[in-house]
C-alpha cells in the first residue's frame, strides 16, 4: 500500500474535536451532552446577514474575484475605520473563514523549517497551519499564574535565530482568554522591528472585551507596517461560524502579491457568504453590545461557578469567550474521555477540551482543560456542577 506523506502524519489532530465520537455515543445512549468544548456561539446570526441570504437575486452562482468582492472589502475599510484601523480594499484578501487567511499568511512568508515563536497555551490549529506550511512552532510559555500575560520580552527574544520568520499571537486569546494590553503589542513591535520579523496578529475576538479594557491593534503599530499581518473572520463577531469568511490584512505589498497567488489557486471564496457578511456589517451597535452583555454574564457565571469547585484553578478573562481552568487530576484527556464514556448525572454530562493539546511543549497543561461558556447561564450552571461531581467520583476511582 503506498505511504501517506510526512506531512500527513505530523499534522495534529484536533484536541477540540477529536473525542466528538465518545460525545456522540453518549447522546445515543440517551445522554444530554453540554458542550464546553467548541467555540460554537448560540447566539443567533443578524437578520439583516440572513435576510440578505434569503433575497438574493441571483440567475447564476458565479465565481467571486480570488480578493473578494471589492464592495465587500470596501464596507470592511468603512468597519475597520470605525475602530481606529486605518486600512484601504488593496491591503485586504477575503478568505474562506480565518483559517484560511492564517494559511496563506503563513504560506507566503515561511520557507520550509522556519520558525514561528506562538506564546502557549495556543489555539491548536496554529499547529496545524505550521506544519502543512513545512514552518516549525517554537512555543514561548505563558502561565496560568500570570494569568497567561504575555511572557517577558527576554524570553521571545533568547528563541529568536537566524530560522525565526514571525511572531504569532491572538488577541483576546484562544484558549486563555487574555486580552494584550496597548504596551505588551507596542512591546512586540520592537521586538519585531528590531530582528526584522512579522508580527501576525489572530484578532478575531476583537469585539469580546469585558472590563472597559480597549483592544489595540498591530495596525495601528507605527513604522512597522510592512511588519504586521492582522487575521480576520465573521465567525465569532456575527455568530456566523458556517459562513466561513475571513480576511488577510497587511499593507505589505510582496505578502498581499504572495497571498493573491494562494488565492488565485482556490479560485475565489464563497460568494453566497460574502453577500451575508456584506450585509452583516451594517448591523446596529445594539447588537454588540447585548451580545457583549450576554457573554459578560456567561463568563461570570462559569468563572464563580468553577472556583467553588475544590482544586480548581482559574482566572477571569479579559476577553474572548474562553478560559483555561486548571483541574486537580493529572490526566484531562483520560478524565474528558471518561466523562463521556462513564459518567452521568441524571442522565447529563459533559465535554471539555483538555489543554494539551493546546500546548506546543511535551507534558503541559496536562492537568488542564479549556471551557468555552458559549452555553446558556443555566445551562453554564448545570455543566459546572457535573464537572464538579464528576470530578468527585473520578478522584475516587483514579
Amino acid at each position: 500500500m503506498p505511504n501517506i506523506s510526512n506531512r500527513g502524519r505530523q499534522m495534529p489532530e484536533s484536541p477540540i474535536r477529536k473525542l466528538a465520537p465518545y460525545s456522540e455515543s453518549a447522546k445515543k445512549k440517551g445522554l444530554k451532552v453540554y458542550h464546553l468544548n467548541i467555540g460554537q456561539p448560540d447566539i443567533k446570526s443578524p437578520k439583516i446577514a440572513i435576510d440578505a441570504i434569503k433575497n438574493i437575486d441571483l440567475d447564476l452562482l458565479e465565481y467571486s474575484p480570488s480578493a473578494g468582492y471589492e464592495s465587500y472589502r470596501k464596507k470592511l475599510v468603512s468597519f475597520y475605520n470605525n475602530q481606529n484601523v486605518a486600512v484601504e480594499f488593496e491591503d485586504i484578501i477575503v478568505t474562506t473563514g480565518g483559517s484560511e487567511a492564517l494559511l496563506f499568511a503563513l504560506g507566503s512568508i515561511m520557507d520550509a523549517n522556519d520558525e514561528v515563536i506562538i506564546p502557549e497555551p495556543f489555539y491548536a490549529n496554529y499547529s496545524a497551519f505550521s506544519a502543512a506550511s513545512d514552518a516549525i512552532v517554537v512555543p514561548v510559555n505563558s502561565t496560568i499564574e500570570t494569568g497567561f500575560a504575555l511572557p517577558p520580552i527576554s524570553d521571545f527574544e533568547k528563541l529568536i535565530s537566524n530560522k525565526t520568520k514571525a511572531i504569532l499571537i491572538c488577541n483576546p486569546n484562544n484558549p486563555t482568554g487574555y486580552l494584550y494590553s496597548k504596551e505588551e503589542i507596542e512591546q512586540l513591535g520592537t521586538l519585531v522591528k528590531k530582528h526584522d520579523l512579522f508580527l501576525i496578529a489572530d484578532e478575531v475576538y476583537r469585539e469580546f472585551i469585558y472590563d472597559g479594557d480597549q483592544h489595540y491593534s498591530v495596525m495601528n503599530l507605527k513604522g512597522l507596517e510592512q511588519n504586521v499581518i492582522m487575521i480576520d473572520s465573521v465567525s465569532k463577531r456575527y455568530s456566523m461560524c458556517g459562513a466561513r469568511i475571513g480576511c488577510m490584512v497587511t499593507k505589505n505589498r510582496a505578502v498581499i502579491a504572495a497571498a493573491m497567488k494562494f488565492a488565485q489557486a482556490r479560485l475565489s471564496p464563497p460568494t453566497v457568504e460574502q453577500i451575508a457578511c456584506e450585509a452583516a456589517i451594517d448591523v446596529p451597535a445594539s447588537y454588540f453590545t447585548e451580545v457583549i452583555n450576554e457573554y459578560r454574564n456567561r463568563r461570570n457565571t462559569v468563572i464563580s461557578e468553577l472556583q467553588k469547585i475544590d482544586g480548581v484553578v482559574v482566572t477571569a478573562p479579559k476577553g474572548a469567550f474562553y478560559c483555561i481552568a486548571q483541574l486537580p487530576i493529572c490526566n484531562t484527556e483520560h478524565f474528558a474521555q471518561w466523562l463521556l464514556e462513564s459518567y452521568q448525572l441524571n442522565g447529563e454530562t459533559v465535554m471539555v477540551a483538555p489543554a494539551a493539546g493546546f500546548y506546543s511543549t511535551p507534558a503541559m497543561g496536562l492537568n488542564q482543560v479549556r471551557i468555552a461558556y458559549v452555553l446558556n447561564q443555566q445551562e453554564l450552571i448545570k455543566a459546572v456542577q457535573i464537572l464538579k461531581e464528576g470530578l468527585k467520583e473520578y478522584s475516587q476511582l483514579f
